[in-house]
């Protein structure tokens, strides 16, 4: 893989923003637009199992999903405080995906800031907390309603691959689905991840590779491929941002209402034969990459 280095900046005016990463659809990390925020210094594991720590929520591990496992379907639930008190104590390779705590505490709402001054478009109905205990995981995919993203850590350090959205075949997408074939679990770790021998055109797939410290806000452009990884136990939050092309809008619907069903059905009616069609048009795809 050729992966460079992403830019960053300590901040950025709107225009430049505008003009050099969110039209040409190019990732960024600006380090201190959430440090003036009040959840800055606010947020931390004790103060969210003092506000939420009863809620039940559902966790999930790092086994990356096969033909035959349905999307987004937790492996256990705890409650936020017995999760918290789990990953606070070593490593732990379970995170939540997708909670909504501002629904639980909607005063949360007030510690920070959406940034209308960078883009328009912010689906502020729905903040996203993501939580993750050391050496956990979140295998590559790209967010199925193709939104932009502002990716803030707030505590640990998380290491992230980017891929822009037309690397597609090179990553090996599954057919359907938001997924890559591809295994990237450890990559850096030099255990012999990804396969290149069962992968070769990734050897040619371009993407970017940075580590998010805390206080640092990653701007993923719509449909960019994301690999995660927790090097320390931490929570991030995401805030995402309609496209503001109709195309893109149009987009995310059919992801959302017409691949995802089609997927659905045919999982749970003719698994194998709809496994087997798509295995052999991945690789049929990828094969034309190199």
């Amino acid at each position: 893989m050729n992966l460079r280095p992403v830019d960053t900046y300590n901040l950025l005016e709107g225009e430049v923003f505008r003009k050099n990463y969110y039209e040409p659809k190019k990732p960024v990390v600006i380090k201190d637009l959430a440090k003036s925020w009040p959840a800055y210094q606010k947020w931390n594991w004790g103060y969210f199992k003092s506000i939420v720590g009863e809620h039940r929520v559902a966790l999930y591990n790092n086994v990356k999903s096969d033909a035959y496992t349905p999307i987004n379907t937790a492996d256990d639930y705890k409650t936020f405080g017995e999760y918290i008190d789990m990953i606070s104590t070593g490593p732990a390779g379970w995170r939540i995906f997708l909670f909504n705590i501002f629904d639980h505490a909607p005063e949360l709402i007030q510690d920070f800031t959406w940034p209308d001054n960078l883009m328009k478009g912010f689906v502020k109905k729905y903040p996203m907390l993501f939580v993750g205990g050391e050496g956990s995981i979140t295998h590559l995919h790209f967010d199925i309603d193709m939104s932009h993203i502002l990716h803030t850590q707030f505590a640990g350090k998380k290491r992230v691959l980017l891929f822009p959205y037309e690397e597609k075949d090179r990553l090996y997408r599954k057919p359907f689905e938001v997924l890559s074939l591809v295994d990237f679990s450890n990559y850096s770790e030099g255990n012999g991840k990804p396969d290149y021998n069962a992968f070769p055109a990734l050897k040619k797939a371009n993407g970017y590779e940075v580590i998010l410290e805390p206080g640092d806000t990653l701007f993923m452009p719509a449909g960019y491929w994301h690999h995660m990884e927790y090097i320390d136990s931490g929570f991030a939050m995401s805030l995402r941002a309609l496209q503001s092309s109709v195309s893109g809008k149009l987009h995310g619907v059919w992801n959302l209402f017409g691949m995802r069903t089609i997927d659905t059905i045919l999982k749970k009616t003719v698994p194998k034969p709809w496994y087997e069609w798509k295995k052999k048009k991945i690789f049929r795809s990828a094969e034309k990459m190199l």
